[in-house]
């Protein structure tokens, strides 16, 4: 039986990473898009460095989701396309169009280039931004039934970015998609292992805390998804016969305490924690820094709100099966800190 070949985007990236990783180790044939070759060496070092196995079956193509140029080289021959790559910037944001144009525009490329080669499967990353965004405060449960409400309360730039993005691969797959189907995922926060130098996702937050940037804790919580656990979904969400056309949540329990997130860390790390703090900061100070400073604008609306998510579907249609998320935060600053600890 002849290897299947599977398109990655954004080689150099968090999720992509892992899914570049987990395919390998599954004996996939995989290529993997970057902008420049330039920057073949350093991904492929980064993911030796994260325990690469059949380094020979991956292959690169240069590839850029603002430009045509690429892509067709990049999807030909391929039978899946996992299309991870997509500008990744919570928070504030001069100029949303920044985030939602490339995002946006970027998948369609992607969408048609994998059309035209005849490509069975693509699995787009979403994000849980695409759908618990925007909506009224409460105890709903969120589904990949829902849809982030653009102009609502409380969504940034990235979430704009994310749904937008979506709500266009489903256009486009319906109107003109032809005989390619389309999955999506919509994972919740993302932390783990990281992959060489970059650090993105949620991550930041656990480097944040290790560096001591954060001075203390918002009253804000955070539903955690392992990374291996993304990419994994991403592998089953390609191939499983009930997959395509639907949309699947990913995540693992209730929203964890942003200071139960540094607690852990300082538990399980030691001395390599000193800098994580330990006070929490009060709603009204963060309330009264909103009027000056756009970070804190962008999370007062969510000051003691624990969106609740149910991974139900993803487990029933993809058998996927996750692992407690505090796996994640945990393996996410030790590799950190092992990182920090090897630079000095």
């Amino acid at each position: 039986m002849t290897q299947q070949r599977v398109l990655v985007t954004g080689g150099s990236g968090f999720i992509a990473g892992h899914c570049i990783l987990q395919l390998l180790e599954q004996g996939y044939l995989v290529r993997t898009t970057v902008r420049s070759p330039s920057r073949e060496a350093a991904v492929r070092s980064a993911l030796r460095g994260a325990g690469m196995v059949n380094g020979d079956a991956l292959s690169f193509a240069a590839a850029d989701l603002t430009e045509d140029a690429g892509w067709a080289g990049a999807v030909a021959g391929v039978d899946f396309v996992l299309h991870v790559a997509s500008p990744v910037r919570p928070g504030h944001v001069d100029n949303p169009d920044d985030l939602i144009v490339p995002a946006r525009e970027g998948t369609l490329r992607v969408l048609r280039a994998a059309r035209d080669a005849g490509v069975k499967r693509v699995v787009l990353t979403s994000a849980f931004h695409a759908a618990g965004w925007g909506h009224p405060r409460g105890d709903h449960v969120f589904t990949e039934d829902d849809w982030t409400v653009v102009d609502g309360p409380g969504v940034d730039a990235y979430g704009a970015s994310k749904t937008l993005a979506e709500r266009a691969a489903w256009d486009f797959v319906r109107a003109e998609g032809g005989a390619t189907e389309l999955a999506t995922t919509l994972p919740v926060a993302v932390m783990g292992p990281v992959i060489g130098g970059e650090v993105s996702g949620a991550n930041n937050i656990v480097k944040r805390l290790l560096d001591g940037d954060i001075p203390g804790y918002p009253d804000l919580y955070f539903p955690i998804v392992d990374v291996r656990d993304v990419a994994a979904a991403h592998i089953l969400a390609m191939t499983a016969d009930g997959a395509a056309g639907e949309r699947f949540l990913l995540s693992n329990g209730p929203a964890v305490p942003m200071r139960e997130i540094g607690a852990l860390i300082k538990a399980r790390l030691g001395a390599a924690a000193a800098k994580v703090p330990t006070r929490k900061i009060p709603d009204l100070a963060v309330r009264a820094g909103a009027r000056f400073s756009p970070q804190m604008r962008e999370i007062a609306p969510d000051l003691g709100y624990a969106r609740r998510t149910s991974n139900e579907k993803a487990r029933r249609v993809l058998g996927w099966q996750p692992r407690d998320p505090r796996e994640a935060i945990v393996a996410a600053a030790e590799s950190l800190s092992s990182r920090t600890a090897g630079a000095r």
